[in-house]
C-alpha cells in the first residue's frame, strides 16, 4: 500500500519549476514569432507596390522593365528590337563568316509573353506580392522571350551555311598508275550540326545586343570509313600481284597472264571496302573469252523438219569454265610470291533441253503450213524475211500463248528492220518494219489451218486483194498484236521459212485436227468515198481520176474444227469490215493563157514611104484592139 505524497514535498518541487520555465519560454517565442509575423506583414505591405507595375529588378532579355506597366514594357522592348532588327549578325562556321538580319529570317520575339512572365514573378496577394517583389529587388528576375522564326527562311540560311561548310569525308584509296600502286590518304570531313546551329542563329538574331565578334556555330567532324592504314595490307598484295606473270593451267593447255593483263583484271578496294578482287567488265570479258577456249557449250535437243515429218536432234553435254573459281585462283596465285600457278576448274555443262525432254514434248508431225508471196519494195521483202527468221523455232507449251509482238519484238533499225510502206488507218505511209503485217497474216492462216485457238486478230482497215478474203491480219507495236493459244495436249513448234518468192509459216505438233473453212463472200456496204483535190497544173475545167478507190465492204468466214476422231470441237464465224479506199479526183484550176495582140508594123524611116502588104488596103486609121 502506497503512502500519499504531500504537495510541499521536496520530491515534486523541481518538476514544477521546470514546467513553469517551459511555459515562460514558449510564451516568449510565441511573442517573438508574432512580432516577426507582424513585421513581415507590414514589410510585405510596404513593398507590395502596385499590381499594375512590374517589380523592381525585373528584366526581359537583359532590359530593366521594373516600375513599368506591362504595356509600357512591351512598347519599350518592341522599340529596342525594331532598332536592331535590320542590323546583320555575324556567324562563323568552318572558317567562314555569314551574316543575317532578324527581319531577313522573320525572327520576332514574343515580348508580350515575356513581360507577362516577368509580371507573374512579382505578383500575388497583398504581403505575398511584397515578399516576391522584395526577392526580385535583391536577387533579380531575368526572363527570355520565346522567338518565332520563318521556317523556310531559316532552312534557306542553314542550307547556305551548310553548302559552304559541309565537306564529305574521303576514304583512303589505292590508285594504279601503270604497274605501280599508290596509296591516296583519307580526308576528314565536316558538317554543320543543323539543329544546334538553328538554335544559335535564332537566339543570336532574337537578342537585343549586337556583338562585333561572330557567333560560333557548331560543326561536327566526320571521320572516313577507310584509312590508309587499313588499306596497307591490300596495297602490299596489289604490288605483289603486278610483280610478275601468272600461269593458268587447264586440262589440256596453259595460259600465261602478263602483269599488264593482271593490272586490267585487278579490282582495287572501293565503296568502303578494303579487299582486292579479280572483277569488273574487263575481267568478265577476259573470262568469257577464256571459257570459249577451254570449254565446249552444251547443245540442246532440237527439231529438224522436212516437209511433214519431224526428227529429234539429240542433245549434247558440254564443258564449261567455273569462272568464279578461276577468278579466285588467279587472285590467289597473283598475290603469292612463290606459287604463281592457278589451276582452272572445268565442269560438265548440261543442256537445258535433253533428248528425253524433247521426245516428251510430243512434236512429231506438221499440223499446217501457209505461204504468202513477196510484194512491194526490196526493203519490205527484207522485213518479211527478217520477221519469219525471228519467229522461227518458237516453242509453245500446252495452254501457252504465242504473241507475235513478244516473239519478234519492237521493229527497230538496230534489229535490221528497214523503212517500208505501211497502212495507218486508211492512209499509206512509211515506217520502220513495214511489211510485218504480212508476217502476221501468214501466222494467222497457219494457226487457222492448224485448228488452234486464235485469241487476238486485227484486220486491215482496207481490203487487200492478194490475201484470202476475210483472213488477213495486221500488227502494230505495241498496241495491236496477233495471238493464238496452244489448246492441244502437246507442245507446238512454229517454224518460219524465207523462200525466193515469199514466206512460209508452218506449225508442228502432236495432235491432228481437221479444219473446214467457208470461202467467204464480199458484200458492199456503202458508196465509195470521193476526195477532190485542186490541181493548179491542170487546166481549168479538166478533171483526172488519180485513184479509182474501193467501196466499203464486209465479209464473213467460218471454220469448223474436228479432232482426229472426227468429233467437232467448235465452229467459229469471223466477221470483217473494210473501210472505203477513197477515189481521188484532181480538178484543174489553171487559168487559160491570154490571147496575144497582133504585132505592130515597123515605122518607116524619114523620107521613105511605108509599103502596104499585098492584099491589104492602106488606111490612115489604126486597127482596133482585139
Amino acid at each position: 500500500m502506497r503512502r500519499p505524497v504531500r504537495a510541499d514535498s521536496p520530491l515534486i518541487a523541481p518538476r514544477a519549476r521546470r514546467r513553469a520555465r517551459s511555459r515562460t519560454l514558449f510564451v516568449g517565442l510565441a511573442l517573438v514569432a508574432g512580432l516577426f509575423a507582424v513585421v513581415g506583414v507590414l514589410l510585405g505591405l510596404v513593398f507590395a507596390g502596385s499590381s499594375h507595375e512590374l517589380a523592381a529588378g525585373a528584366r526581359v532579355a537583359g532590359v530593366d522593365v521594373g516600375g513599368l506597366t506591362q504595356r509600357e514594357a512591351v512598347a519599350k522592348l518592341d522599340g529596342l528590337f525594331l532598332d536592331v532588327a535590320g542590323d546583320p549578325v555575324k556567324f562563323a562556321a568552318g572558317g567562314e563568316s555569314f551574316a543575317f538580319a532578324a527581319n531577313q529570317l522573320g525572327v520576332k520575339p514574343d515580348w508580350a509573353g515575356a513581360v507577362a512572365a516577368a509580371g507573374r514573378a512579382g505578383d500575388g496577394f497583398g504581403p505575398i506580392r511584397g515578399f516576391r517583389r522584395l526577392h526580385t529587388r535583391f536577387f533579380g528576375a531575368e526572363v527570355l522571350p520565346r522567338l518565332a522564326v520563318s521556317d523556310a527562311a531559316l532552312d534557306f540560311a542553314l542550307e547556305r551555311i551548310a553548302d559552304s561548310v559541309d565537306r564529305a569525308p574521303k576514304d583512303a584509296a589505292l590508285v594504279r598508275r601503270g604497274l605501280e600502286i599508290e596509296s591516296v590518304p583519307e580526308q576528314v570531313g565536316r558538317r554543320l550540326a543543323r539543329e544546334e546551329a538553328a538554335h544559335a542563329v535564332v537566339r543570336g538574331l532574337g537578342s537585343l545586343e549586337r556583338l562585333h565578334a561572330p557567333i560560333p556555330l557548331p560543326v561536327v567532324v566526320d571521320a572516313p570509313d577507310v584509312t590508309a592504314r587499313a588499306l596497307a595490307p591490300s596495297a602490299r598484295r596489289a604490288r605483289v600481284a603486278l610483280s610478275g606473270h601468272v600461269v593458268l593451267r587447264g586440262a589440256r593447255r596453259s595460259f600465261k597472264v602478263s602483269p599488264r593483263r593482271i593490272a586490267t583484271l585487278l579490282s582495287l578496294p572501293s565503296d568502303g571496302g578494303s579487299r582486292l578482287a579479280i572483277a569488273g567488265p574487263r575481267a568478265d570479258a577476259y573470262f568469257r573469252a577464256l571459257a570459249e577456249r577451254v570449254g565446249k557449250p552444251p547443245a540442246n535437243a532440237g527439231f529438224a523438219v522436212s516437209g511433214e515429218s519431224v526428227q529429234i536432234v539429240p542433245s549434247r553435254n558440254g564443258t564449261e569454265l567455273d569462272i568464279r573459281r578461276a577468278a579466285r585462283a588467279l587472285l590467289r596465285a597473283a598475290t603469292s610470291r612463290t606459287n604463281r600457278v592457278a589451276t582452272l576448274t572445268i565442269a560438265r555443262a548440261a543442256p537445258e533441253r535433253t533428248t528425253a525432254e524433247a521426245l516428251a514434248m510430243g512434236i512429231d508431225r506438221r499440223l499446217s503450213a501457209y505461204k504468202t508471196y513477196n510484194s512491194g519494195t526490196s526493203d519490205r521483202i527484207s522485213n518479211l524475211r527478217l520477221g519469219v527468221s525471228l519467229l522461227d523455232d518458237t516453242l509453245v507449251p500446252p495452254g501457252g500463248t504465242f504473241s507475235l509482238n513478244e516473239t519478234i519484238g519492237e521493229r527497230t533499225e538496230e534489229k535490221g528492220f528497214r523503212s517500208a510502206p505501211v497502212i495507218i488507218g486508211t492512209e499509206y505511209a512509211e515506217e520502220i518494219g513495214g511489211g510485218t503485217s504480212q508476217v502476221a497474216t501468214t501466222v494467222f492462216n497457219a494457226a487457222w489451218e492448224a485448228g488452234l485457238k486464235i485469241t487476238e486478230r486485227n484486220a486491215h482497215a482496207l481490203y487487200i486483194s492478194r490475201y484470202q478474203l476475210g483472213r488477213d491480219a495486221t500488227v502494230y507495236w505495241p498496241s495491236l498484236d496477233l495471238e493464238f493459244v496452244n489448246d492441244t495436249t502437246k507442245w507446238v513448234l512454229v517454224k518460219g521459212f524465207a523462200e525466193y518468192d515469199g514466206i512460209v509459216v508452218a506449225i508442228y505438233g502432236g495432235e491432228d485436227r481437221r479444219v473446214d473453212s467457208s470461202p467467204g463472200t464480199m458484200r458492199i456496204t456503202g458508196p465509195v468515198v470521193v476526195e477532190r483535190e485542186k490541181d493548179p497544173t491542170l487546166a481549168r475545167g479538166r478533171t483526172v481520176v488519180e485513184e479509182g478507190g474501193t467501196p466499203p465492204s464486209a465479209t464473213s468466214v467460218t471454220r469448223t474444227i474436228y479432232d482426229s476422231n472426227g468429233t467437232m470441237l467448235r465452229t467459229e464465224t469471223w466477221n470483217t469490215s473494210y473501210k472505203s479506199y477513197a477515189r481521188i479526183i484532181r480538178i484543174g484550176t489553171k487559168p487559160p493563157k491570154p490571147l496575144k495582140p497582133p504585132a505592130k508594123a515597123p515605122k518607116a524611116p524619114a523620107g521613105e514611104t511605108q509599103k502596104t502588104p499585098p492584099g491589104e488596103r492602106a488606111s490612115s486609121t489604126p486597127p482596133s484592139a482585139p
